[in-house]
């Protein structure tokens, strides 16, 4: 085995942990990668395993979470899949698909993983870290953990926390969320758990989520600082009422917040869901309101519904039919609805699934060959291969237009031969990326293998817009900036409201 000695960086990494999962870690990191950026440094974002079905594609194809690619993006680089070595997506049943350097290595029990994956799990992160370093020696690694380091039952086995800040030496801030209450209790406790030899890598403390006057903590920052003897170098305030409108921070938090919306769009919160980032360009129109559905309902009062990505496709379908949502699907598109679905909900869409290698979830069922929602008249055949590729093509519908995303699914979709056949119509110039086809009494059903379809700013608007115009609405004539500027502004202004309250320079010198 290599020998863990050998990888000295010459710029100390830093490293994001934090008193519990949601202190903030993620926003965290991707905050200081663009102030490292800002200052002439080359940040580059790590975190050795994520646990997320909310996936995005590198170019060389592989699979990496999500986060790591916007940290990657707050770094002015492309993602990489070495910048997330390990990805567990969960599948249901305690069981997940493991994702090592991009690619799908088995699927494994959360009782076994640590017996079967945690070695093959610690030599893969180590090869990434070798091959970063070996890129560009002179990088400064922004590393983020996972939940807490001081799980006691888990901390033997934890690939992601202490184990990576010994073996790079990092400088290690603490991050705690103080909306949450308990803080001061949160930070001796998780010190408290390490040993000496880790609580020394803790060189910094960041109170995160402050409401109100920041002086008013000032006596509990002596506090902290008495006590542990660690400087709490930021005091983060709540930072929601910090950003104009058009740059709200529900861009990367996920909150719908049009407060006068002229459309209704319902997004089926199907059990599975993967991929869920494909509706942060939604979630930041302002004419849009978004709402999840979970139950059968009369589907009439929105404007167009979304059925999303899934993990398991299978077992999603057989949610849709079982909870009666398949029906209302059915009877909303003869009410002259409008449907799109993304990957898995593309294959929903059509008339029959079949699962030979059990690959989508139809190993708990009685069948591997399922009926759709029946609305497109295409057949899945899901095989043992995944597909995972940047997609750069064209579009013929809703617009001539240049699209970009990516595609990331088990299974081969194709058209089945009947009465309606001549009906559907090709969505790209790539004729497998996608379909669609009018319904008699007005609306579309349309789905797409596309995973950032709505990131394309010119298609977005002109779907909304074949919305609108039928409803009797005027076009929409924006002459704002597009999303991916709008996240970058973001991301920038993320990064200047941190630079305010947050000292690093101990930490890079």
């Amino acid at each position: 085995m290599e020998s863990e000695e050998k990888l000295k960086p010459i710029k100390t990494p830093l490293m994001v942990l934090g008193t519990s999962s949601g202190a903030g870690k993620s926003l965290t990191v991707t905050a200081i990668c663009r102030i490292l950026k800002n200052i002439g440094e080359e940040p580059i974002p790590f975190k050795g395993q994520n646990m997320s079905n909310n996936a995005w594609v590198d170019w060389e194809g592989g699979e990496m979470a999500y986060s790591q690619a916007l940290q990657a993006f707050a770094c002015g680089i492309n993602p990489s899949s070495e910048m997330n070595p390990i990805l567990l997506k969960p599948q249901g049943n305690s069981t997940s698909e493991v994702i090592h350097l991009g690619k799908s290595v088995g699927i494994t029990t959360a009782k076994n993983y640590y017996k079967d994956w945690f070695i093959p799990g610690w030599e893969v992160i180590k090869k990434s870290l070798n091959s970063i370093y070996k890129s560009d020696p002179n990088c400064r690694l922004i590393i983020e953990g996972a939940g807490s380091p001081v799980e006691m039952n888990l901390i033997h086995r934890d690939l992601t926390n202490l184990k990576i800040a010994k073996y790079l030496k990092a400088n290690c801030i603490l991050v705690t969320d103080i909306e949450r209450g308990g803080v001061f209790a949160q930070i001796i406790g998780t010190l408290e758990l390490m040993k000496p030899e880790e609580k020394k890598l803790i060189k910094g403390i960041i109170i995160n989520r402050f409401r109100g006057d920041l002086s008013l903590f000032e006596e509990g920052k002596k506090w902290i600082e008495s006590k542990t003897k660690i400087p709490v170098i930021g005091i983060i305030p709540w930072l929601n009422d910090s950003f104009p409108p058009e740059d709200s921070l529900d861009l990367i938090e996920k909150k719908s917040r049009s407060s006068n919306p002229e459309i209704k769009v319902g997004i089926i919160k199907l059990p599975s869901i993967s991929n869920f980032s494909d509706f942060d360009p939604l979630e930041n129109e302002e004419s849009i309101f978004i709402e999840w559905i979970k139950e059968s309902q009369n589907l009439k009062n929105y404007d167009f519904i979304i059925i999303p990505g899934s993990k398991q496709t299978f077992k999603d379908q057989i949610f849709l039919e079982n909870t009666g949502l398949s029906h209302n699907l059915r009877a909303y598109s003869e009410n002259k609805g409008n449907i799109i679905g993304i990957c898995g909900g593309l294959q929903m869409l059509g008339t029959t699934l079949e699962d030979p290698f059990f690959k989508e979830g139809s190993k708990n069922y009685l069948e591997q060959k399922i009926k759709g929602i029946g609305l497109l008249p295409l057949k899945t055949t899901f095989f043992k291969k995944k597909l995972t590729r940047q997609i750069i093509s064209e579009s013929l519908w809703p617009c001539q237009s240049k699209v970009n995303g990516f595609e990331i699914h088990n299974g081969q979709t194709e058209l089945v031969n009947t009465q309606n056949s001549f009906k559907i119509k090709p969505i790209f110039k790539d004729l497998n990326l996608g379909w669609y086809k009018e319904n008699k009494e007005g609306g579309t059903i349309a789905g797409t293998y596309i995973h950032g379809i709505f990131e394309n700013d010119v298609w977005r608007d002109q779907y909304i817009n074949l919305i609108r115009e039928r409803k009797k609405l005027p076009a929409l004539k924006k002459k704002t900036r597009s999303y991916k500027v709008k996240r970058e502004s973001i991301i920038e202004n993320l990064a200047n409201e941190f630079d305010k309250h947050l000292n690093l320079s101990s930490l890079i010198n």
